[in-house]
């Protein structure tokens, strides 16, 4: 059976367990705090799921999700990663990470800098522009009419498709728009992020969830502006 390894365990990624559990794979935990903080969400999560640190749940994982606050991505474990699809769900904050110049103006992206930590590895952004609510409501089998589109972008092809698998297996379908020098596409303030799930409420954390196709989302990051 396939396994889901998550380095950070907070709403996006205990979200992402929940919706793996439900479809049948195997799921390792981790955060910066030590395996023995997450006995309370295994436990919830069941028999399917172990917690463990953050580098025995890279090692683990067929997909390795990242979803850390962006100041310690240089934290990430180097090693057990390298050759694996890695998702990305971070988003720049400068309120909460510090003004990091390179990121305000467009220089790189936040998908780059962890690249750029994790030589061997192959990063693909994504789940980072759905809020962790409609994240967990909106996941629907596979042909669905209603059925939610996330955006993926990456620059290896390969990690892109494997990534879509993921997506695919917890209930979503995939929209590739780039590499990661285009993730900015997805990130806060653009207009893809948030709002679609919402039915763009300005106020979407507190707004229902709402079905986004492939179309509402490719439209959005098209109009998305620096």
């Amino acid at each position: 059976m396939a396994t889901l390894g998550l380095i950070g365990s907070g709403h996006i990624g205990g979200t992402l367990a929940r919706l793996a559990v439900d479809a049948g794979l195997d799921v390792v935990l981790s955060n910066s705090r030590g395996p023995e903080t997450l006995g309370d969400l295994v436990s919830e999560l069941g028999p399917r799921a172990r917690a463990a640190t953050p580098a025995e749940a890279g090692a683990a994982g067929d997909w390795v999700v990242v979803t850390v606050p962006l100041k310690a991505f240089d934290r990430i474990p180097v090693a057990p990663l390298a050759g694996k699809t890695v998702i990305d769900t971070g988003n720049y904050y400068p309120e909460r990470d510090g003004e990091i110049t390179a990121l305000k103006d467009g220089t790189t992206t936040e998908s780059q800098l962890l690249q750029g930590h994790l030589p061997d590895a192959h990063v693909v952004k994504g789940f980072n522009n759905i809020f962790f609510r409609h994240l967990g409501a909106l996941s629907r089998p596979k042909g669905v009419p209603d059925r939610t589109t996330l955006p993926l972008a990456g620059d290896d092809p390969a990690a892109v498709a494997h990534a879509a698998e993921l997506l695919d297996l917890l209930g979503f379908d995939a929209l590739a728009y780039g590499g990661l020098a285009d993730s900015w596409r997805s990130q806060p303030g653009t207009p893809v992020y948030g709002l679609p799930y919402a039915g763009d409420a300005a106020d979407f954390m507190n707004a229902e969830a709402t079905p986004a196709g492939a179309d509402v989302v490719r439209a959005r990051l098209e109009a998305a502006t620096r």
